[in-house]
């Protein structure tokens, strides 16, 4: 195990009803002007943002708006967040919706620090200050909630990069199961595809010696295989959703990553297709995510078979230990084809004329390469990509 330090300071407020306490958190965290960002749609039917507004009044506490989030958030918005929050001497960013919600909150938050352009921080540049920001969950997914990250399209070129610091993690979260039971099921199964795709990340690394997070890993993604069925079937099992909704912010706080070796080669692969073609995060990560194993596995070919023994329930070869891991990348594919989701570039949309694109638009290192698992080269992920055909 490598060494590691690990600080996650996020309160969390955890279960039914608790948006209506919005306000007091704002106030607890020192907030004395808020910005409230936000999406559409269903934060607005669902009354939840008339909601929160009343706790925020309820406490005397003022408030600006900002609507219009869009999955993949744009940078468009951001800078417009950043001019409203300076005109309105906002000094705490309050986001209701999901991840794409919470990471614009976060651009906004760090950019009206900052004198120059926000985007300087999705090139590489350290966040060294940012306002306030808390959140209140609508679907679990990104993980933003309880992390330091965000990820940003920039509109001129469609760029998506990400940003991450101490200074960005959500002082408190509010995560209310109940605001989830309303998503489509086709929304859901891509949040447990994003769920399961940052464990992966962390789960296969040339680290030794990690079983404590190793079992963390597994247990977040049994927990999945377990709970995403339950609430395709019914999405108002409240239980099931609870439970989700915990996995994902465990997911990604970085608990399930300390002291080893991480890869994020999946990631910015896959922010290529949901930047060229605007498709869900978790349905584009459910494409590559097995092309990708299926290009890495001889890397650790025991690594593959130990999670397709531990996770998907698959008996372990010991003399050929390669047809186990095959067996539980067969698994996890058959997994996202019966939630709904895509396994391939014609079920997403994408096309075989875009490879050289996206491969030219990748954000390769300074070595020319991405990951750390396998450090994949251009032609790496051509190949990747051509896998997922």
């Amino acid at each position: 195990m490598n060494n590691f330090t690990f600080y996650s300071p996020t309160y969390f407020v955890f279960g039914k009803r608790t948006e209506n306490e919005a306000g007091h958190y704002v106030k607890r965290f020192g907030g004395t002007k808020v910005l409230i960002h936000y999406g559409g749609g269903s934060v607005l039917r669902s009354g939840l943002l008339d909601r929160v507004k009343a706790s925020l009044d309820k406490e005397g506490v003022p408030y600006v708006e900002l609507g219009g989030v869009k999955p993949n958030p744009r940078s468009g918005l951001v800078y417009q967040g950043i001019d409203l929050c300076r005109k309105e001497n906002v000094d705490f960013v309050l986001a209701v919706g999901g991840g794409s919600v919470i990471d614009s909150a976060k651009a906004i938050a760090a950019g009206v620090k900052y004198e120059g352009d926000f985007w300087d921080f999705f090139e590489g540049k350290p966040i060294e200050a940012a306002l306030k920001v808390g959140t209140i969950l609508t679907i679990a997914a990104a993980g933003s909630e309880g992390s330091g990250d965000s990820v940003i399209t920039k509109e001129e070129g469609m760029y998506k990069r990400g940003a991450g610091s101490e200074h960005l993690r959500p002082v408190f979260s509010i995560l209310n199961p109940e605001l989830t039971q309303t998503l489509p099921a086709f929304q859901t199964a891509c949040g447990a595809a994003d769920i399961m795709a940052h464990v992966f990340e962390r789960y296969f690394t040339n680290t030794k010696e990690v079983e404590i997070t190793d079992r963390l890993c597994e247990a977040v993604l049994l927990t999945m295989v377990k709970e995403v069925p339950r609430v395709i079937e019914d999405p108002n099992n409240y239980d099931a959703r609870a439970n989700i909704m915990w996995a994902g912010m465990v997911a990604h706080n970085n608990l399930v990553g300390v002291g080893r070796e991480q890869d994020w080669s999946s990631h910015s692969i896959e922010h290529e297709l949901s930047a060229l073609y605007d498709v869900a995060h978790g349905a584009g990560l459910a494409v590559i995510f097995p092309a990708w194993m299926t290009y890495v596995m001889h890397q650790n070919v025991n690594r593959f078979a130990q999670i397709a023994v531990r996770v998907w329930g698959c008996q372990m070869n010991f003399e050929n230990p390669e047809e186990t891991a095959k067996e539980g990348i067969k698994r996890l594919k058959n997994f996202f084809k019966s939630i709904g989701l895509p396994t391939n570039f014609e079920e997403l949309g994408a096309k075989e004329e875009d490879i050289p694109k996206m491969v030219e638009k990748m954000q390769l290192g300074e070595n020319g390469s991405c990951g750390q698992f396998v450090k994949l080269k251009a032609k790496d992920v051509e190949a990747i990509y051509r896998l997922a055909l």
